[in-house]
């Protein structure tokens, strides 16, 4: 290549081959973040609640149309929720039973709705019924930050 004085340069392959890299990392970054943003049921990852919870594999189980639907606490290797994302229709109950395995556990959501006691036997359970459309994203208090998150996503019947 020749610059404005007639000076022949030369573009250094590497630097020249990160830096596009880098480009094409950063407009896919931004993409993807686009992605979920559809103002739908809130599948992704829930507004970023998701992005850490144990069990969660980017999937949100369809049980519309039932009218009970069971949860498991202390799911795997004791401290998830499975399935961790489910999506009912409103006026369905949401049942979590406890699996006996992790410690203690509870049930409480974000937006003060509804909170269970602790329980840690197996087959202790803990009911809400969700009458209106919306997310409820909930954890267990002491295993929150463990990554011990779910999420409930009441649509329309």
């Amino acid at each position: 290549m020749t610059d404005s004085t007639g000076t022949t340069t030369r573009t250094e392959r590497r630097p020249f081959l990160r830096a596009i890299g880098a480009t094409a990392v950063a407009g896919t970054a931004a993409l993807a973040g686009c992605a979920g943003a559809d103002g739908g049921s809130g599948d992704g990852e829930y507004d970023g609640w998701m992005e850490s919870a144990v069990g969660y594999d980017g999937e949100t189980a369809d049980r519309t149309g039932e009218d009970e639907v069971t949860v498991e606490v202390g799911a795997g290797d004791g401290y998830s929720f499975s399935p961790a994302a489910v999506r009912v229709t409103d006026g369905t109950t949401v049942v979590w039973e406890w699996t006996g395995r992790g410690s203690r556990h509870n049930v409480v959501d974000e937006g003060g709705s509804y909170e269970s006691p602790y329980y840690r036997a197996e087959g202790e359970t803990f009911e809400h019924a969700f009458e209106e459309v919306g997310t409820s994203k909930y954890a267990c208090d002491p295993h929150r930050n463990m990554g011990m998150k779910g999420v409930v996503d009441v649509v329309e019947g």
